[in-house]
């Protein structure tokens, strides 16, 4: 009797090798034409032929047990196209939502960026960083990779440049 549970377990497993290394090929190109993609594909027929694996006393009796297998790639490769798209507006939303438009500067902000903006170049990053963002000489220092020595130096340069640009064009006026 051992021998007859034993050839009774080997027989659906033998069958189901023999399918798999005959249909393998058709289905994974089916798989490639409808992901476009060769990696895509190999796991869609490897999850369509487990599917068929898991159910292979069902499926084994069906006529066309091949055609079985590539509806399940059909219909995975629909799934996955439709999880990329999902997948794809969600990003694109949060995206959108993350990103801010730059707000409208008053006639007198405007003023002020454009004389930074005028300043040598470190000096309006750290005029910029320090009255824009906030931030902290220690904070400044370690963005712009210098000591904060340096950072107090062009921030005090900058400031005495804007004073004195910002008090002759409101003298100007």
């Amino acid at each position: 009797m051992r021998e007859r549970s034993d050839a009774a377990v080997e027989a659906p497993r033998g069958e189901f090798e023999d399918f798999y290394v005959s249909e393998y090929a058709g289905v994974l190109g089916l798989a490639y034409a409808l992901s476009g993609s060769r990696w895509a594909a190999e796991d869609l027929a490897q999850e369509a032929f487990l599917a068929a694996h898991r159910s292979w006393d069902r499926i084994a009796r069906y006529d066309r047990p091949g055609a079985w297998v590539r509806r399940v790639v059909a219909n995975l490769a629909v799934s996955a196209f439709r999880r990329r798209v999902a997948e794809a507006k969600a990003l694109a939303r949060a995206a959108l939502q993350r990103t801010q438009s730059v707000p409208e500067l008053s006639p007198d902000d405007a003023d002020f960026w454009r004389v930074v903006r005028s300043l040598p170049r470190r000096q309006a990053q750290v005029v910029a960083l320090y009255y824009l963002e906030d931030r902290t000489i220690a904070h400044i220092a370690e963005i712009l990779d210098m000591a904060q020595g340096t950072v107090k130096k062009h921030l005090h340069d900058g400031r005495r440049t804007l004073a004195r640009r910002l008090q002759l064009q409101g003298d100007e006026t």
